[in-house]
């Protein structure tokens, strides 16, 4: 196994030190560090799913296929900007991992007709339900945080028309959760 080079100071103080103390909170620190090595990304196809949901926890939302498989997805939803999804076949065994909070990824939204279900099953929860616009003319939107270009804390609106059943249109915006206050007499 080979140490990431973040982690080989730690390893070094472990090994090295004999003061009890400073041993105990390298041996700490280290633990820590490899913890978050574990990502969900790393995942290689035909894992089984049983071994996923083991490692990882079970699904946020998970979902029956066409092709008799099942669509399983992890959210870090309402307040992370990932969401990982895996397509499991009828044998249990794992596709790729697909990040599906991307530029990219909600593209598809351009393509054919998308109920609340099918928005659920693809992106899973969002991290905001809320309605907008006059009375008259009010919309459902489903609001998810995403890192826009890789970069901008975002949030994808996804509006589902005035009776919520269909996305009519979508669009990413700044997240006002990240957004300073912009005024100068603050």
């Amino acid at each position: 196994m080979s140490l990431p080079v973040a982690l080989k100071p730690l390893w070094c103080a472990l090994t090295h030190n004999t003061q009890p103390g400073l041993k105990w909170l390298a041996t700490a620190a280290l633990a820590v560090g490899l913890a978050g090595c574990a990502n969900i990304a790393n995942t290689p196809p035909g894992t089984p799913a049983s071994q996923v949901v083991q490692q990882f926890g079970a699904p946020t939302v998970q979902c029956p296929t066409a092709n008799g498989g099942t669509r399983m997805l992890w959210s870090g939803q309402p307040f992370r900007q990932v969401a990982w999804a895996i397509d499991v076949d009828a044998s249990g065994k794992t596709g790729p991992v697909q990040p599906v909070l991307t530029d990219k990824h909600f593209q598809i939204l351009r393509e054919g007709v998308w109920t609340p279900e099918r928005l659920l099953c693809e992106f899973g929860p969002p991290a905001e339900k809320s309605a907008v616009g006059l009375p008259s003319v009010r919309q459902i939107v489903w609001s998810y945080r995403y890192m826009q270009d890789g970069v901008w804390y975002s949030l994808m609106h996804v509006y589902l028309g005035r009776d919520g059943e269909r996305v009519t249109r979508f669009h990413p915006g700044p997240d006002p959760m990240y957004e300073r206050d912009r005024f100068m007499f603050d």
